[in-house]
């Protein structure tokens, strides 16, 4: 079976909607066939998801892109030092 991308933005809705269902006294598992998930996805989700807003994961994201943009600036400079100690040594 194909495997299904969510954003942020629809995991928060689906929560909710997983809330207001539980609230009625829905078990979880007819919550989470209802939702198309799995119950595992759905424990995930709650926890990663569980107290935000949509703002909040939108910033998460960008927060996560910038991270991983940064780490890889780190590391390319981390490896240009390295070539330029190695070659100040002569050691090439």
């Amino acid at each position: 079976m194909a495997r299904k991308r969510f954003s942020p933005e629809q995991i928060i809705t689906m929560l909710r909607e997983a809330e207001v269902l539980l609230n009625q006294a829905t078990p979880v598992t007819e919550v989470c066939r209802k939702l198309g998930i799995s119950e595992q996805t759905y424990y995930r989700w709650r926890k990663e998801y569980g107290r935000m807003r949509v703002d909040q994961a939108k910033r998460l994201k960008e927060l996560e892109q910038e991270n991983a943009r940064l780490k890889k600036l780190v590391a390319d400079l981390s490896l240009d030092n390295s070539i330029l100690k190695e070659a100040n040594r002569g050691n090439f």
